[in-house]
């Protein structure tokens, strides 16, 4: 009979770990699925298409928005999500919500650091998440935030790049 709850625990564990592999924004491990993630970076003192870059993940789909403005402090940006892209786009940046620091959610001011105070950008990140829905302006510029934020910065930087090549 034990040999039978081996195999039975050895069949859980594989099937669990192979389903955490295809796992689309960090269930396995990482809390709770949130219901979408919106992020992107601004840049105010700066010409062209790409100044203003926000994307949202949402139902298993990536999407950009079209109105490009320089997010507020105020409220959420009120983005106009209609451009989707393809789903190896969507794949590549998924996990995004994996990388979240979650000592974020403890901050009481929505603006870390300085963004783009000194035409550096800033990072902007929403999460809506059940009753949870928050977002946050972070700062460019490593020296002003702390090395968790940072390293989430870098990686939504890296997010943007992927998609945008």
């Amino acid at each position: 009979m034990s040999n039978y709850l081996i195999i039975a625990f050895i069949a859980i564990i594989t099937f669990s770990s192979v389903s955490c592999k295809k796992d689309p924004i960090g269930v396995c491990g990482f809390g709770t699925l949130p219901d979408y993630v919106v992020f992107g970076h601004f840049y105010g003192e700066c010409a062209g298409e790409g100044c203003v870059e926000i994307y949202k993940v949402d139902n298993f789909k990536l999407y950009e928005d079209t109105l490009d403005m320089y997010p507020g402090s105020d409220t959420f940006y009120p983005g106009h999500f209609t451009t989707q892209w393809s789903d190896e786009k969507y794949q590549l940046v998924n996990d995004l919500y994996t990388f979240f620091p979650e000592a974020l959610l403890n901050e009481t001011n929505v603006i870390q650091g300085q963004p783009d105070a000194g035409d550096w950008g800033g990072i902007y990140f929403e999460i809506k998440r059940g009753s949870t829905h928050r977002f946050w302006l972070l700062d460019q510029m490593d020296d002003n935030m702390p090395a968790a934020y940072n390293e989430f910065v870098d990686k939504i930087n890296e997010k943007i790049d992927i998609i945008n090549h």
